[in-house]
């Protein structure tokens, strides 16, 4: 298989998540409304009790012209991973145009806000140390 001719798709309905000690499938998982924005969604699949305290691995769903507006994170870097849909993100000054296979990287304490396109956005957020 050529992974470069591979589409990106979202997760299936029954996405494993296999750890040393158990395993998890994220569709049992809610979808938690963000406290702060509108039309944000996550679901925590892997939280830092799970990691020692290391990092935590979410998917962030944003609806169709939500946004997660302009915030920073003390001491932490976060990464997406684009697994569906569009829109963008401004990292400090710069936009990144997000679209299925794009890697974010946002440094500790850099500004960044995402904003999702028409159809929406699914990301695979995570962050060292942890979020929760």
């Amino acid at each position: 298989m050529d992974i470069t001719t591979t589409p990106c798709t979202a997760p299936k309905e029954k996405d494993r998540i296999v750890l040393t000690d158990n395993e998890k499938d994220s569709s049992a998982l809610a979808w938690a409304p963000h406290a702060s924005f509108a039309g944000v969604f996550m679901k925590h699949l892997v939280t830092g009790s799970e990691t020692g305290g290391r990092l935590s691995i979410h998917h962030v769903r944003i609806d169709p012209g939500c946004a997660i507006g302009g915030h920073t994170h003390a001491g932490m870097v976060e990464i997406h991973d684009v697994l569906a849909g569009s829109g963008t993100c401004m990292l400090d000054k710069k936009e990144i145009r997000y679209v299925c296979g794009t890697l974010g990287v946002m440094p500790a304490d850099t500004l960044h806000r995402i904003d999702a396109g028409a159809e929406g956005l699914l990301l695979l957020a995570t962050f060292s140390p942890p979020l929760v």
